[in-house]
C-alpha cells in the first residue's frame, strides 16, 4: 500500500495507519522520502521491521532537483540529492527507490524534450544507477502523462531511456494511472516492457480505489500474466490531502474501506501472491 494516501507528512504519526494496512492484508508498504536525511528513518525501519512489512521507497524532484535543468550547478545538486535519497532507502531496509526522479515534476519548457535534456537525464541516471548498485539499491524509474512532465511521458518514451541508461540497477516502475492516460492498448505496453518492470502500481484513473473506474483491469491482469511478472503489486490511490495530485473531492467513504476493497479486487483478479 502506498502510503501517498495519507498525504506527504510522512512520520511516525502514521505508524497506527500502519497496524491498519497490516490488519487488512497487506504485506508491504511504499514509503515516500521527502526528507532525503538518512538519519531520519531509523524509527522506520525499526518500526517495518518489528512488523515484518515489506518495504519500498519512492520520491521525486522538484525545479530545484532537476537532472535535466540548463543549470549545471542545479544538475549536480539533484544528483547529490538523489544519492541522500538511496541512502534513505538503505536505511529504510527498501529494495528499490522508485518514482519519476529522471526529471522534474510539473516544470516544463513549453517545447519536447532537447537532445540535450535527454543526455543530461540518461546521465544522471547512470551515475545515479552505479551509486545506487553499490548502496544495494534497484532504481525503477516511472513515467508520468503529458500533464506532469515531459522528457518520459509514455511507454515508449521510458523503454527508450532505460535501455539507453543501460544499467543492471535501473529498471521500470509501473503505473496504470498514468497509462491509462497515454496508452492506446495498456496491456500492450506491459507486454512491451517485458522483464524491464521491477514493480507494478496499480491506480485507478481517478486515484480512487482500483476497480471503481474505468481502467481497463482484464487487459491489466493479463498482460501481468503474460509477462510472467513475479514481483509486487501495489494499491496507489489518492486523496485531497496530497495536494500536488490535484485532487479537490473525495472520492471513497474512508481510507480503510478503499484498501479493503481495492485489496479484494485485486486478489479476484490475480494469481500474484505478493500485494
Amino acid at each position: 500500500m502506498n502510503l501517498l494516501l495519507w498525504g506527504t507528512q510522512v512520520d511516525e504519526s502514521l505508524f497506527p495507519v500502519l497496524d491498519l494496512i497490516q490488519e487488512i492484508g497487506f504485506e508491504g508498504v511504499e514509503v515516500p522520502v521527502f526528507n532525503p536525511d538518512p538519519d531520519a528513518w531509523h524509527g522506520w525501519r525499526k518500526r517495518l521491521d518489528e512488523m515484518g512489512l515489506h518495504r519500498e521507497a519512492d520520491t521525486f524532484c522538484g525545479a530545484d532537483t532537476n537532472l535535466i535543468s540548463p543549470d549545471a550547478s542545479v544538475r549536480a545538486h539533484a544528483l547529490e540529492t538523489l544519492k541522500r535519497s538511496v541512502d534513505c532507502a538503505v536505511v529504510l531496509g527498501a529494495k528499490n527507490l522508485m518514482g519519476p526522479f529522471n526529471a522534474a515534476l510539473s516544470v516544463f519548457t513549453g517545447q519536447p524534450a532537447t537532445s540535450e535534456e535527454w543526455k543530461w537525464g540518461v546521465e544522471g541516471i547512470q551515475n545515479l544507477s552505479e551509486y545506487a548498485q553499490n548502496q544495494g539499491v534497484g532504481l525503477g524509474m516511472e513515467y508520468l502523462n503529458r500533464f506532469e512532465t515531459y522528457l518520459t511521458s509514455c511507454g515508449d518514451d521510458l523503454i527508450r531511456f532505460v535501455d539507453e541508461v543501460n544499467h543492471p540497477a535501473c529498471r521500470i516502475m509501473f503505473d496504470t494511472f498514468h497509462a491509462n492516460i497515454e496508452e492506446k492498448n495498456i496491456g500492450d505496453c506491459i507486454r512491451t516492457m517485458g522483464d524491464r518492470i521491477s514493480f507494478i502500481q496499480l491506480s485507478e484513473n481517478d486515484r480512487s480505489t482500483p476497480g471503481k473506474g474505468n481502467v481497463a483491469w482484464p487487459g491489466v491482469f493479463q498482460a501481468i500474466q503474460d509477462i510472467q511478472y513475479d514481483g509486487w503489486l501495489s494499491i496507489e490511490a489518492f486523496s485531497p490531502k496530497l495536494p500536488a495530485a490535484n485532487i479537490w473531492r473525495k472520492m471513497f467513504d474512508s481510507e480503510e474501506q478503499l484498501m479493503r476493497d481495492g485489496l479484494a479486487f485485486i486478489k479476484a483478479n490475480t494469481l500474484c501472491p505478493t500485494l
